[in-house]
């Protein structure tokens, strides 16, 4: 038998260029939306479909407009998920809450849709997303909203998670990130 040294052919996978080529990533130059644009949301494949694991985005300057008053809302938002075959690309997420800046909805509200557009973009296993709003008036408010995939063991996190919710039970505080 005669020995031969051709390296084995590797397998056709898309190279990390080809697969990143159509994010926002990178570019040169950022556009920031001035409305609310879910439009600017990216997904990618996840690489351990078959693993579970949490992934969590704290966007620390979080901001919205008061439907009523107008006036600014800060929060910090707390994204808590466990992907299936997509993940949000973080840029694109930035850029995403970024657009809430001049959008105008109760808190409750925008929570609720941050909730929903992720949920369209990447058909999580499960998604929780919390926020932190700053008092204002001396009130502040907190709301929670979640999904979880038909899967029974996702439906039983959705419940556990939303029957044991309390304000900062699924957020941190700050003093650990920075």
């Amino acid at each position: 038998m005669k020995k031969t040294n051709k390296a084995p052919a590797k397998a056709s996978k898309p190279t990390r260029q080809k697969e990143l080529k159509n994010f926002a990533l990178g570019e040169a130059q950022t556009e920031y939306p001035n409305t609310y644009a879910p439009q600017v949301l990216e997904a990618f494949d996840n690489k351990n479909p078959g693993k579970e694991a949490w992934t969590t985005f704290i966007c620390t300057e979080f901001t919205s407009l008061c439907p009523k008053t107008g006036q600014p809302d800060f929060a910090k938002i707390f994204i808590n998920y466990i992907a299936d075959k997509k993940m949000v690309e973080s840029k694109s997420l930035k850029l995403y809450l970024f657009s809430f800046r001049n959008h105008g909805d109760f808190h409750e509200d925008c929570i609720q849709k941050i909730c929903d557009d992720l949920v369209k973009l990447m058909k999580p296993h499960y998604i929780e997303v919390v926020g932190e709003f700053t008092p204002r008036g001396g009130i502040a408010i907190f709301p929670f909203a979640n999904y979880s995939s038909e899967n029974k063991r996702y439906v039983h996190v959705k419940e556990s998670r939303l029957l044991n919710y309390a304000p900062g039970k699924y957020s941190m505080e700050l003093s650990k990130l920075y």
